[in-house]
Order: structure tokens, then sequence, then C-alpha cells
């Protein structure tokens, strides 16, 4: 496999019989580091004939696509970054359609098909609105990738079922393909490929033709055909595949070797060592000064034993690459980029404080006010990760760092999950176990992926360990390694280790413990929420009972009931 992703691309597109050309399609091959993390894209729109104004529509949401889809997270999937420009360009055609002639006849409006591929790594994403189609190119046959969004009223009478710019709402068809060497794809409008079959693409093919030629070919065969339409065609080839590779800033830190143990005093790269901060088998923190800005940082330094371990080198590596995408006041941020550096370390901002797992050993257990508060700014946290696809996965006391004015700020990002790097290496396995075992979620432990909900169970562990000082499943979630096991997995109430907690509280802990994560809450938000307000599902659910309301009227009720059971007695007895 070539260290880099290579296609070849030929394409055409003209107005046939029609006086206006309302397709448009277009390609995207950039270079260097967004050719790793984002890919080739193509794509072709076709407008409707009834409208005026369709050509616009197929202009604006081929280009949209090309240019916003680069300009995305890095860290999003291909799905997410294409779903989130498509639903931005439907919006802006949509208001447009609402100002115009369309708006009382949705096909005079800003409308038109669309259907793009995004090639990356070695996973083809197709996308699809509409009846413009995609097809993966056989020997002998084109194999159909997209169902056309098309419904048929009668013979030769039908209509779109879905398009861009017809509806606030847009759903889009999406499906991923693995590819190889070799692979080639085909996207055309109807202008095309209702008049040109399996036998016409090969013979324009054939002879070693380029790409560009066989697309002029195939166009001009349409049109020898009876195409009474406008026709467009894109082919793309694929020559070779990449590696997996995150970012340059990875590839150039894996090439480096790995640290000495520094020893204070000790400087380098224009840093000075002064201290030992922590040290495992792992890695190894150092508070250090840098000579240039007189800061304070933070230096990590991967542990030597473990430099034959790959998985454990690449993600110290993606640490850092992760660490740049992250904006939030409650996420450690990195040193700034651009020192050039003798080995593999990462460097970022020195937080004056200590970690929750010390605050608890000092302190002991906070009450729910002080509770409130961590879990609140550990939620911002998180979800300045799941903004951009990413998950932390190892939400602990130990990654957690307060600092003198009581911030909070999440730190280690060895086991955080990135979708957009999970996609350079569709092959690898589905999951792996990299946090603590007791704050991980159940379906860690069945080998399946993480998720959104995943980070919210052990953001939930955590709060009920600040609340009571234990856990909510003991050790036992390690011990279930299979759904028959998991299914016996009874949740301890929190109120069983402190009354003093409010039985609303004990619901919310226990939803986002759940074992079924479709059961738990969707985002971290909904969790700080129900800590801080009644959820009234729960008090319906957990009224506490009389004895616990008030003590004096259940014995007062007691009493007379026995009394009324002492006088029944006595007259029976007459």
């Amino acid at each position: 496999m070539a260290s880099r992703l290579q296609v070849s691309i030929g394409q055409h597109g003209e107005r046939g019989r029609k006086p206006v050309n309302q397709d448009f399609h277009g390609s995207c091959v950039p270079r260097d580091r967004q050719l790793a993390v984002k890919g080739v894209a193509l794509a072709v729109a076709d407008g409707i004939s009834s409208s005026d104004v369709s050509q616009v529509a197929s202009e604006t949401a081929v280009a949209s696509l090309l240019e916003d889809y680069y300009c995305t997270s890095d860290a999003w999937s291909v799905k997410t970054s294409v779903e989130r420009v498509l639903a931005a360009t439907n919006a802006w055609l949509y208001a447009q359609t609402r100002q115009s002639q369309g708006r009382y006849d949705k096909d005079r409006g800003y409308v038109c098909t669309l259907s793009a591929l995004v090639v990356k790594s070695n996973t083809a994403h197709l996308f699809h609105v509409g009846d413009t189609r995609i097809y993966r190119v056989h020997r002998d046959v084109l194999e159909q990738l997209t169902t056309d969004h098309r419904v048929s009223l009668a013979p030769g009478q039908s209509y779109l079922a879905r398009a861009l710019g017809v509806d606030a709402h847009l759903e889009i068809d999406y499906r991923s393909e693995p590819v190889e060497p070799g692979d080639l794809f085909m996207l055309a409008s109807d202008g095309v490929y209702e008049h040109v079959g399996a036998a016409d693409v090969q013979r324009a093919l054939a002879d070693g033709a380029d790409l560009d030629a066989a697309a002029r070919l195939l166009v001009a065969r349409a049109l020898e055909n009876g195409s009474l339409d406008n026709l467009t065609v894109q082919l793309v080839r694929i020559d070779s595949l990449q590696d997996h590779a995150a970012d340059e800033l990875v590839q150039k830190m894996a090439a480096l070797p790995f640290p000495p143990q520094f020893a204070p005093r000790a400087e380098f790269d224009g840093y000075r060592i002064l201290r030992t901060l922590h040290g495992s088998s792992r890695s190894h923190l150092y508070l250090a000064l840098d000579l240039d800005s007189g800061q304070s940082v933070a230096i990590k330094a991967p542990s030597i034993d473990l430099q034959g371990d790959p998985v454990y080198v690449e993600r110290f590596l993606m640490e850092e690459w992760i660490a740049r995408r992250i904006d939030s006041p409650h996420v450690v941020k990195p040193a700034p980029a651009g020192r050039p550096r003798s080995s593999i370390y990462l460097v970022t901002e020195y937080i004056e404080g200590a970690t929750l797992a010390q605050k608890m050993r000092d302190r002991g257990r906070p009450g729910l006010d002080a509770v409130r508060r961590i879990v609140d700014q550990v939620a911002k946290g998180l979800r300045a990760f799941h903004r951009l696809e990413m998950l932390h996965q190892d939400i602990r006391p130990e990654n957690i760092m307060i600092d003198a004015a009581g911030t909070v700020k999440l730190i280690d990002f060895g086991a955080a999950s990135v979708a957009g790097v999970r996609e350079m290496a569709p092959g690898a396995p589905a999951a792996t176990l990299a946090g603590a075992a007791l704050y991980a979620a159940p379906e860690y432990f069945l080998g399946e992926p993480g998720t959104v909900q995943s980070d919210v169970f052990s953001l939930g562990v955590l709060t009920y360990q600040l609340l009571t000082g234990h856990l909510p499943y003991d050790v036992r979630i390690p011990q279930a390694k299979s759904r028959a096991a998991q299914r016996k997995l009874a949740y301890t109430p929190a109120r069983d280790h402190d009354a003093g907690i409010p039985a609303w509280v004990d619901e919310a802990l226990r939803k986002a413990v759940r074992i079924d994560p479709h059961a738990r809450y969707r985002d971290a938000a909904e969790f700080v929420f129900d800590l801080h307000h009644p959820n009234r599902a729960f008090l319906q659910r957990t009224r506490a009972p009389l004895i616990e309301r008030s003590p004096v009227t259940f014995w007062k009720s007691v009493a007379f009931a026995l009394l009324l059971m002492l006088l029944l007695d006595l007259a029976l007895r007459r």
C-alpha cells in the first residue's frame, strides 16, 4: 500500500439539446494533510427542468460541498461532516425557494438532486438525494449503489420524492463501501445513465483511454442514443491507498526517539525540568520552565519500557493531536506549537492544583452542592469532546484537575477515541478498553465501541462515588463479560449509603448508569440538568413512604388501624 491516497478522475458535462445546462459537477483532490484526514471528494447535481433557477441550486450545492467539507473539523467523521454541510446548504436553498416563485410551487424553486462520493483511507462514502446516481464499474456490469428518490404515478409520469431545497428538513441516503486499488466509480445525471449501459462504459474505457476522454465519449454516446436532457458524468479510479496516519504532527513525532527519564535541572528544547509531578509504568509527568516565555508548563513523557507497543505509542502521539482541536476552559490546553523537538513528549499548561482523587483523599466526600459544581464542569469538558465526535473514555478522579480557583479541567487523553481517525483504520478492532475498568461502561466489556452514552456512564459513576464513596455496581461491571451476566447486575441505590440524598437525585444517577446504553441520558447536559432540577417522572416514582415523610402520622395511622381491628374483634365476640 502506498503512503498516500492517489486517484485518477475524468469528468465532462454539457447542456446537450437543452438551452441551459442545469447540471453541475466538481471534484477536489487536496494536498498533503487534508488529503490524509479528509480524502478526495466528487459531486454531481442535477436541477429540475420546471425551474428557471435550478442551475443556481446545482452550482451552489456542489460548490458548497467541495469547499465547506474541507473546512469541517478533522475530528469529525466523513458522514457527520458532509451531512452538516448539506443540511446548511439545503437550509439556504429552501430559504431562497420560500422567497421566490417556488413559495407556491416548489418545482419552480431553488431545487436540485445531488450525489456525492468521498474516498478517505480505504473507504468510499456515498451521499445521495434525488435521482442522480453512483455506480461501481465492473467488467461486465454497472452496479448501482444509490436508490432513485422518484415516485412513479403512471407510465411516463413521476415526481421527485426528495431533493435539496424542497423542504426545511433534508433526508440523505448514506452508505460506505470498502475500496481497493483499481476500483472504478461513476457518477452520472439521468441524461447519461438512461442512455448508456455497461458495454458503452467498457468501450469508453478501452484501449487505455484516459478518464477525461472516456467521460467525453460517454456523453457523446448518450447524445447519439437520443438523450434530450443535460448530460454529466464523472469517473474516478482508485490508484493507491494511504497508510493510516492522522496528521503530519503525528507522523513527525512518530519519527522521533523516546526521551530519557529527565532529571531535575535538565535542559532540552528550551525547557528546564524543575521536578517530577507523577510517575507510573506508563508515563512520567514533570513540572518544567519554558525558558523563552518564563511560564511553567507540564511535560508528559512516555515510558521507554513501552516503546515496542505500537498501540501505546499511537495513543500517546494522538494526545497532542486531540488537545490542539479542543478549545474549552474545562480541558487542559496544549503549549503553543512550532518549537522543534528532539524526542517524543507532550507539553501542556501547568495547572496549579490537585486531582479530584487527591481532593477526595484529603477532604472526604463533598456535599451535594459541591458535587454539582464539579460535575457541571466535567460535563462541559466532555461536551467539548462530543461536539467534535470525540470520546474521552477515561473519566475518573485521577484524570480531573481542580485549580486554586475551583476550575475543573479534564486531563489525559490517552484513551480518547476520534471518529475521524477511526475511519482511517476501518480494519482495526471494533473496541479496546483503554480507560479504568471500574469507571468503564458495560458495553466495552462486550467488545462494543463506545458512544456518548459510554462517557455519560462514567460521569454517572464518578458522581455516585463523589456522593456516596462507593460504586453503583461495586466491582462487578468488569466481571460481567456477557449480556446474560450484565442483565443480572443490580444497581445499589445511592440512598442505601446516604439517606440524605434526595430520591430524585438517586433516580438521575440510576438513569445515568443504566446497563443498557440506550436507556441512559443521551447527553451529559441532560444528566446535569436532572441533578439540579427534580424530574417529574422521577418524583412520581420516588415519592418517599409515609414513615419517612411523617413518622408521627405513620404511627398514628398504625395505632388507629389496630384500634379499629380491636373494636371489630370485640364486636364479633358479643
